[in-house]
Order: C-alpha cells, then sequence, then structure tokens
C-alpha cells in the first residue's frame, strides 16, 4: 500500500529531522501537512472498512447459496438424478471457490483497516506533538518581543539629550527666571540701546 508507506517513510525519516533543523520556522506549516495526511489517512480507512462491510455481505451472500446448493443436491439424490446432482455439486464447489476468494480478500482488507488505524494514531500523536511545539514556539516568541519592547522602553525612559553648548546660557537663563518668553538676545540689546540713549542724552546736557 504506496499511501502508508509514504505515510511511514515520512514520519520515521523526515519529521524528527524537520523538527531539529526548524524548531520555531515552519512547525505551523507542518501541523497543517499532518492534518492533511492524517485525513487522507482517515479518508483512506473509511475506504477499508466499506469494503470489508461489501465482502462480508458478499460472503455471507455466497454462504446462502452454498446451503440452498447442497440442499437440492440432496433432492436430486433422493429423486435419483444424477445429471442434476452432478451439475449441483460441481456449483457448489464453484460457490465454496469463490466464498474461500472472498474470505481471503476480507482478511487482507482487516489487516489494512489495523495498519491504517495505527498510522492514523501516528500521525495524530505527531500533529500533536508539532501543535505543542508551535504553541510553545509563539509564546516564546511573543515573550522575546515582549521583552524587547520593555527594553526599548525602558532605554527612551532613561536617555537625556546632551545640551546644546550655544544653548547653555539660554538654558541658565530660562531655569533662573522661570519665565520661557524670556529672550537672553533681546535683554542683551534693551542693555545696548539704553547705554546708547544715556551716551547721548550725556552728550546733549554737556552743550547746554
Amino acid at each position: 500500500m504506496s499511501l502508508f508507506e509514504d505515510f511511514s517513510q515520512f514520519l520515521e525519516s523526515r519529521l524528527d529531522e524537520f523538527l531539529r533543523s526548524n524548531p520555531h520556522l515552519e512547525l505551523q506549516a507542518l501541523e497543517e501537512q499532518l492534518r492533511e495526511q492524517e485525513a487522507d489517512a482517515q479518508q483512506l480507512l473509511r475506504q477499508f472498512q466499506a469494503k470489508e462491510k461489501q465482502l462480508q455481505d458478499q460472503i455471507l451472500e455466497t454462504a446462502k447459496e452454498v446451503q440452498r446448493w447442497h440442499l437440492r443436491i440432496q433432492k436430486a439424490q433422493a429423486a435419483r438424478r444424477l445429471d442434476l446432482v452432478s451439475a449441483a455439486q460441481e456449483r457448489e464447489a464453484a460457490l465454496l471457490r469463490q466464498g474461500n476468494q472472498l474470505w481471503g480478500q476480507m482478511k487482507g482488507v482487516t489487516a489494512r483497516i489495523q495498519r491504517t488505524e495505527e498510522l492514523c494514531r501516528q500521525i495524530q500523536g505527531q500533529r500533536q506533538e508539532v501543535a505543542r511545539k508551535a504553541a510553545a514556539a509563539r509564546q516564546a516568541a511573543e515573550q522575546a518581543k515582549a521583552q524587547a519592547q520593555r527594553a526599548t522602553s525602558a532605554t527612551a525612559e532613561t536617555w537625556t539629550p546632551t545640551p546644546d553648548p550655544q544653548a547653555t546660557g539660554w538654558s541658565r537663563s530660562t531655569s533662573s527666571t522661570g519665565d520661557p518668553r524670556f529672550d537672553p538676545l533681546e535683554e542683551q540689546f534693551q542693555r545696548l540701546e539704553t547705554d546708547e540713549e544715556l551716551q547721548d542724552l550725556k552728550r546733549r546736557m554737556g552743550r547746554t
């Protein structure tokens, strides 16, 4: 059975290697692949079970036919119809061969059902394992992201900008006055202009 062989080969040789080499990159895709394979195996199981039921019905029908022809053989023998006895015996033998063939086919299908049921359990177990690993990987990734965000926030809170040397005087003046509208440059020009006016006034007073 090629499907069973393909599943077995995948489970035995590929899954462990894949998990080791890709512990957190493709787990979700692998889980989905296993889910699809589990669905395929379950569909195959249903087909085998339907075939088993069909063979069982055929075997029961054949058994009834064997019994019917066996009674006919007895009737022909009682009637001393040896020609009918021989023909009926041939028909009974053919039905017995057919029944044996059907029984052999049903035994083979039953064995496939057992193997497919075991395969479904294996795939389901592997899928659940991958699902747990995927959940753990997602949780670890979320925790790492949260830690990185907290670290970034802490860095932003503790960092203070380097003051501009050219604005040092302004900063001191602003902090000393407490008035954000205070302009030190304006103050310097006002002093200069006031001094000029005083000098001009002194010159004019000296002429009088």
